[in-house]
């Protein structure tokens, strides 16, 4: 079982840059892969970044890559995501995921607003 928190999110104007965290209990948080997702007001939950549980691979949607960077601390069972050059289409509640396998949890969400 692993429970995910996300906290980080908040109100930031175009341009600007927000760093999420999410934080992860259990000890085998070393072996999930991690990744993020965001959800906008009428549209699907949509892949943003994710990390192999090793860290040593990313992949990103195209719209994020450049501007967006995740990362991994396996010591403190923790995920980030770096968020530079904001733009309001990025507005949406961010969620967490953890997989391994068949098995995947998510975390509550936090929530980004980009003001233009």
């Amino acid at each position: 079982q692993v429970q995910l928190v996300e906290s980080g999110g908040g109100l930031v104007q175009a341009g600007g840059s927000l760093r999420l965290s999410c934080a992860a209990s259990g000890r085998t948080f070393s072996s999930y892969a991690m990744g993020w997702f965001r959800q906008a007001p009428g549209k699907e939950r949509e892949f943003v970044a994710a990390i192999s549980w090793s860290g040593g691979s990313t992949y990103y949607a195209d719209s994020v890559k450049g501007r967006f960077t995740i990362s991994r601390d396996n010591a403190k069972n923790t995920v980030y995501l770096q968020m530079n050059s904001l733009k309001p289409e990025d507005t949406a509640v961010y969620y967490c995921n953890a997989g391994l396998g068949p098995v995947e949890y998510w975390g509550q969400g936090t929530q980004v607003t980009v003001s233009s």
